[in-house]
């Protein structure tokens, strides 16, 4: 299967009583398509799923995938630090149509890393989705090894890795020594390492900011494919603020804010998560303007 360069992290709209907005989500799905985005992610943590009860985790999976409709594949994010939970949430996902399921490594209980291939092995044979690993330390308190990717990415249906370590060297390392590099791919789960990552041989990037740049983000990639380097470089060095500003606070509050502008009500987040403050708001605004007077200069 093939998520192209970009997948998006999608996040979930509420209503002001906290309830799930379906109508707008499927705005946003639509808006994803047709602005940058190749695959899409349902239920990862952008989405506000820690927050989500089983059965609006389980009706977001389908609703995705009735909206999409073939259009791009969808991966359902299906992972939990429970792994008989994980299990169930995959089949769910499996009967409501999904593409692919990602799994985030085992949080809060912090296993061994013979504990995290067993869990990610244990689900994957469980399933004939193809599978993405998602690696998050910052997140989950454990890091998955790139041994421990390598040895993964044996399984047959383990196709993919998102890695938001953050560590370049350990990116690179999964890259060098899988054995089959061209069917195990390994994607940045970090905006601001999409191109650094492409230059040592990654596929691409599981995206937040590609909800409001996602054709930005897609300029800069071909032009590195393209071997338009200083254009790649150029596009690279105006997101950079911008990316750190969708990060500032705690995702996805500065994304849904970011959202707002482009007119899509998605303001409201759910506890623990809180709205930004108006100063977080204007700082926000400052960063949003001046990307938009440098995206006009991307030629």
């Amino acid at each position: 299967m093939n998520l192209g360069r970009i997948g998006t992290a999608m996040i979930t709209p509420f209503k002001e009583d906290g309830t799930i907005n379906y109508p707008e989500l499927e705005r946003i799905i639509n808006h994803l398509i047709a602005n940058g985005t190749d695959s899409i992610v349902a239920c990862g943590t952008t989405s506000e799923n820690p927050t989500m009860s089983t059965e609006e985790k389980i009706e977001v999976v389908r609703f995705t995938v009735e909206k999409v409709a073939g259009r791009v594949p969808v991966i359902a994010g299906t992972g939990d630090n429970e792994t008989a939970y994980s299990i169930m949430m995959t089949h769910k996902a499996e009967e409501n149509g999904a593409d692919g399921i990602m799994l985030v490594a085992p949080y809060y209980n912090k296993p061994n890393q013979r504990g995290i291939f067993a869990h990610f092995e244990t689900i994957a044979k469980e399933t004939k989705l193809p599978v993405m690993i998602y690696n998050v330390p910052s997140r989950t308190g454990v890091n998955v090894a790139y041994e421990t990717t390598v040895a993964l990415s044996k399984i047959p249906n383990i196709l993919w890795t998102k890695e938001a370590s953050g560590n370049l060297d350990q990116m690179g390392d999964v890259i060098e020594n899988v054995e089959k590099k061209d069917n195990f791919l390994v994607y940045s789960g970090d905006d601001g390492l999409t191109l650094p990552l492409l230059s040592i041989g990654g596929a691409g990037v599981i995206s937040v900011a590609a909800h409001v740049v996602g054709n930005d983000m897609q300029l800069m990639m071909r032009a590195f494919e393209e071997g338009n380097h200083a254009l790649a470089a150029k596009i690279h060095r105006a997101l950079l603020p911008l990316v750190r500003a969708l990060f500032a606070q705690p995702n996805p509050s500065p994304v849904k804010y970011a959202m707002t502008k482009l007119g899509f009500d998605t303001l409201n987040v759910r506890l623990p998560m809180m709205e930004m403050t108006d100063e977080e708001k204007a700082n926000f605004d400052r960063i949003w303007d001046t990307y938009q007077e440098k995206a006009r200069n991307f030629n």
